[in-house]
C-alpha cells in the first residue's frame, strides 16, 4: 500500500529531521504532502505519480529518477536533484527550481508556466510540447535539450545556455533571449517575433533558420 502523510511526518519525527528522511524507492502514490517541509529528503526513484505536493518545500531534496507526474505548483524545488525524473504531465507551474539538476528529464507536456528554473541544470532535458509560458531560464543550461514544440512565450532566458537545443517548432514569441548561447540550435520553424535577442551567440549553421524565424530574408 502507498504510504500516507501520516507515514511520512511520523518517519520525519523518528529520525529527527527531513533531511535524514529516506523514502528512496518507495510507493507514494498519491499522497498529500502539500504544504509541508521536506527539504534534503531522499525520494530517488520513488513513485509520487498523482501526489499533491503543491507548495511542498523540497530544496535540496534527491529526486532523481523518481515518477513525479504529480501537482507542484508552487513548491521549492530549488537545488534539488530531480535527474533522470519523469515529470511527464507534472504541473510546476510558479514552481521555484533554481539551480535544480533535471539533466535528462522528461518533462513532455509539463505545465511550467511561470516557473523558476533561473541556473537550472536541463541539459539534454526532454522538454517537447511543454507550456513554459513566462517561465524563468536566467542562465540555466538547456544545451542539447528537446524543445521542439515547446510554449515558451514571453520566457526570461537571458544567458541561457541553448547550444546544440532543438528549438524546432517552439514559440519563443516575446521571450528575452539575450546574450543567450544559440550555437548549434535547431530553430526550423521556430517562432522567434518580438523576441529580445540583443548579443546572442550564433553559430553560422544556425544563422539563416534564426533570421528567418525573426522575419529577416537575405541572399548570399
Amino acid at each position: 500500500m502507498p504510504l500516507t502523510r501520516a507515514d511520512i511526518e511520523q518517519r520525519v519525527q523518528n529520525v529527527g529531521g527531513s533531511d535524514k528522511l529516506d523514502v528512496s524507492g518507495q510507493n507514494l502514490q498519491g499522497i498529500d504532502l502539500s504544504v509541508i517541509d521536506l527539504s534534503g529528503a531522499k525520494f530517488s526513484g520513488a513513485d509520487l505519480s498523482g501526489a499533491n505536493l503543491s507548495g511542498t518545500i523540497l530544496s535540496g531534496a534527491d529526486l532523481s529518477g523518481a515518477n513525479l507526474n504529480a501537482d507542484l505548483s508552487g513548491a521549492n524545488l530549488s537545488e534539488a536533484n530531480l535527474g533522470g525524473a519523469s515529470l511527464s504531465g507534472a504541473d510546476l507551474s510558479m514552481a521555484i527550481l533554481y539551480m535544480a539538476d533535471l539533466s535528462g528529464v522528461n518533462l513532455t507536456e509539463a505545465h511550467r508556466s511561470g516557473a523558476d528554473l533561473s541556473k537550472a541544470e536541463l541539459s539534454g532535458a526532454h522538454l517537447s510540447g511543454a507550456d513554459l509560458s513566462g517561465a524563468y531560464f536566467i542562465n540555466a543550461d538547456l544545451s542539447k535539450a528537446d524543445l521542439s514544440g515547446t510554449l515558451m512565450s514571453r520566457a526570461h532566458m537571458s544567458k541561457a545556455h541553448l547550444n546544440g537545443a532543438h528549438l524546432n517548432g517552439a514559440d519563443l514569441m516575446n521571450a528575452d533571449l539575450s546574450e543567450a548561447d544559440l550555437s548549434g540550435a535547431r530553430l526550423s520553424e521556430t517562432n522567434l517575433s518580438g523576441a529580445s535577442l540583443a548579443g546572442v551567440l550564433i553559430s553560422a549553421e544556425s544563422k539563416e533558420d534564426l533570421l528567418h524565424a525573426i522575419g529577416v530574408r537575405w541572399s548570399t
